[in-house]
């Protein structure tokens, strides 16, 4: 038996309080134990929200904690690299949210100094650790729908009410719909196929009122043989999220495919033979699932289910579908 893993959260962004708090509550792994904001009201706000006892007005002082195992980074994406190697430094395991920073090389940077530190980096791409990704993955070594010939996903959403402030609609903080859902449907097709791209083409819509930040994005994902991921992502469409496998005998739709929402959305169908059938899972909290695997890799219970080397995979892919946008030109990888 292991005591709780004490997390702290440096930041007290949307994706914190909603979700990922709610769910290291919800787990049986671990446990709130500090949060900190720059915003000192903000952060003993949301201390009293969830019961915290302790709320720090600075990061660097949660940092000095040294009853704090690990920290959670919802911070904006040009701040990950700077806090995840601090933290690092600190002696802090790290759960960093999704992308895990602007650039290769920024991702290449975190991996070195989580090693040299000897502490886990972690990617916090919750989807993943839903079990029907590994039924999935096991539906199609089992040959069932063939050779994988397509991949189609999609995840959208419309934020045209949103401030104008936010640091979506702002290039210098690592905004645009690649970063924020692009990076969804990219990584699923690195899980679902076990492969690398080999190129990319994406066109993008960029409003002159944000610069040079992508609202809209569709692309193509090449994988060899023929085998590629057609996707579009935006923050100013309806929403949607879904992936669909294609293969010679058969296909596999998941609706809903990132973030489930009540009990019919949890499953997916798998097509083959002119039959439909659909596979069900019971709810469950897929935020929660990943802190409760975060935390028994760290206890050596279980190796880390994504390494941080695929998030620095995942961020070559993001780039290349970026400057794609940009320059308009296929990229290689």
């Amino acid at each position: 038996m292991h005591n709780k893993l004490q997390i702290g959260i440096i930041g007290c962004a949307k994706i914190a309080v909603k979700a990922v708090m709610p769910a290291i509550v919800e787990s049986k792994t671990s446990r709130l134990a500090a949060v900190a904001s720059r915003d000192e009201a903000k952060a003993r706000e949301v201390a009293q929200q969830f019961g915290i006892e302790k709320s720090y007005s600075s990061y660097e002082a949660m940092l000095e904690d040294p009853e704090i195992d690990a920290v959670y980074i919802p911070l904006p994406n040009h701040l990950h690299r700077e806090w995840a190697i601090r933290a690092a430094e600190a002696g802090k395991h790290v759960l960093c949210e999704k992308p895990l920073a602007l650039t290769p090389e920024e991702a290449e940077e975190m991996v070195r100094a989580a090693d040299k530190a000897g502490v886990k980096l972690a990617e916090a791409f919750m989807y993943r650790h839903h079990p029907r990704w590994d039924r999935i993955r096991a539906i199609i070594a089992a040959g069932e729908i063939g050779e994988l010939r397509a991949i189609r996903g999609a995840f959208t959403f419309n934020g045209a009410r949103m401030d104008r402030g936010n640091v979506r609609f702002r290039s210098d903080f690592g905004g645009g719909s690649i970063y924020d859902v692009g990076c969804y449907p990219i990584s699923a097709a690195r899980l679902i196929t076990g492969l690398e791209p080999e190129a990319v083409s994406v066109h993008a819509q960029f409003l002159t009122e944000f610069g040079d930040v992508d609202m809209m994005a569709s692309g193509l994902v090449e994988f060899g043989n023929g085998l590629s991921l057609t996707f579009d992502c935006g923050m100013l469409a309806s929403y949607r999220n879904f992936v669909e496998i294609v293969g010679a005998d058969g296909r596999i739709e998941l609706e809903h495919a990132f973030k489930p929402t009540d009990e019919g959305t949890h499953g997916f169908t798998v097509t083959t033979n002119g039959e439909r059938r659909e596979e069900r899972f019971a709810p469950c909290n897929q935020y929660a699932l990943m802190v409760d695997d975060f935390a028994r890799s760290i206890w050596g219970e279980q190796s880390l289910r994504f390494p941080p080397e695929d998030a620095t995979r995942n961020m070559r892919v993001i780039e290349a579908c970026i400057r794609s946008a940009k320059e308009r030109v296929r990229v290689t990888l």
